[in-house]
């Protein structure tokens, strides 16, 4: 018996959602795009008023920076973004709308450890967006001098990295400085090998900063392990020395190779994935608390050649609940195997758990001050 194949239902086509027309999405966005000029507009002489409000009770124009506003503008940015911008990119552009309002009047001008092209010049303008005034110097030293003669509002310059650790220059600097830290930022470090040859092979020597160097040590080892290997005084110095010596390639950022006008000729060859350059951000004044905040501090034993010295001046911390999250030694310079210690606390020195710990600690050491109280790093 033949049997009899049963038939399909018929497959139901799929409604189809035509997209809406090109020219219909692009009149959305004009308007969009209106709203958003209007809002920045009004955004803009929301601040100017506030620093008119401000006129007569502060001087000039550095004094309408408020690094602690900032922050908490920045945190609600972060917490209020729902997508599908990534949230870096969103404090981003509230960054540099900030940065527009406040330089309405008059931008500010900021010192870095320069020249142009520096990972220290990236740093400013991811801090203070790219509406500043930023001043390249040739020198921490210098950084700092501009800063306590007032010819410039603020310094950027580096204190630490993920992977080689303490800058000491900018530590021993503060022994002498009455500048305050009012602000960190956290760099995210990659590494680019540049020139202007063609191949590896064409290299010589290369110049760059001493950190670069041992932060790409083992990189250089596998792929150079012949070539001459300078220290300079920046990684700008080591592009410019790129751009003006045959056969010198120079370690340094993407950018440096845009400012000096050479070839990239190897990406990204840093160590460690991970690799992160923290940069303090100087002022002559503390600023108020933005509820994450962070407290660098400056002491010394009374008796360092006795037992428990360092116990007794980290004590306190520990029993007001304090959290500490780094502790650098450094000479004093008053007397042979006499140091300094350099401490990071959370919290903000208006904060009444650190104010008793820090008067317990007062007592106990021979020196203390404080280096500053500013909001975490943010972006």
């Amino acid at each position: 018996m033949k049997k009899t194949a049963k038939k399909r239902a018929p497959r139901t086509a799929r409604a189809k959602t035509s997209p809406a027309p090109l020219q219909s999405l692009r009149s959305e966005i004009d308007a969009v795009d209106r709203r958003i000029h209007e809002l920045l507009n009004a955004r803009a002489d929301l601040a100017r008023r506030v620093a008119d409000s401000k006129h007569g009770l502060v001087g000039s124009p550095v004094e309408f920076y408020r690094p602690e506003r900032e922050a908490q503008v920045l945190r609600m940015a972060k917490e209020r973004n729902k997508g599908p911008l990534r949230d870096e990119e969103v404090l981003r552009l509230f960054r540099e709308i900030m940065s527009a309002c406040l330089a309405q009047e008059e931008p500010l001008k900021v010192a870095f450890l320069g020249p142009e092209g520096t990972f220290t010049q990236t740093a400013v303008l991811k801090h203070f967006g790219h509406s500043v005034r930023a001043l390249p110097l040739a020198s921490i030293d210098e950084v700092f001098q501009e800063v306590e003669a007032k010819h410039a509002d603020f310094g950027v310059v580096p204190i630490e990295n993920s992977t080689e650790g303490t800058v000491n220059h900018t530590l021993d600097r503060f022994l002498s400085s009455p500048l305050k830290i009012c602000g960190e930022v956290e760099l995210r470090i990659h590494q680019f090998l540049m020139g202007r040859m063609g191949s590896l092979a064409s290299i010589k020597r290369i110049c760059t900063h001493s950190q670069s160097l041992a932060q790409c040590r083992n990189w250089l080892d596998e792929h150079l392990p012949n070539v001459e290997r300078v220290s300079v005084a920046s990684n700008a110095e080591g592009a410019r020395r790129a751009r003006d010596e045959d056969g010198t390639a120079a370690i340094a950022g993407e950018t440096a190779a845009e400012v000096y006008g050479l070839n990239l000729l190897a990406r990204e060859i840093e160590d460690q994935p991970d690799n992160t350059t923290r940069f303090f951000v100087l002022g002559r004044k503390l600023f108020q608390a933005s509820g994450q905040d962070r407290t660098t501090l400056l002491c010394s034993a009374r008796q360092t050649d006795t037992h428990g010295a360092l116990f007794r001046l980290l004590e306190p911390f520990a029993r007001h609940s304090i959290n500490m999250t780094r502790i650098e030694s450094r000479p004093s310079k008053r007397q042979k195997w006499d140091y300094v210690f350099f401490l990071d606390i959370e919290g903000h020195v208006e904060e009444p758990a650190i104010k008793r710990a820090l008067a317990e600690l007062k007592k106990r050491a021979s020196l203390l001050r404080v280096l500053g109280s500013y909001p975490r790093a943010v972006l």
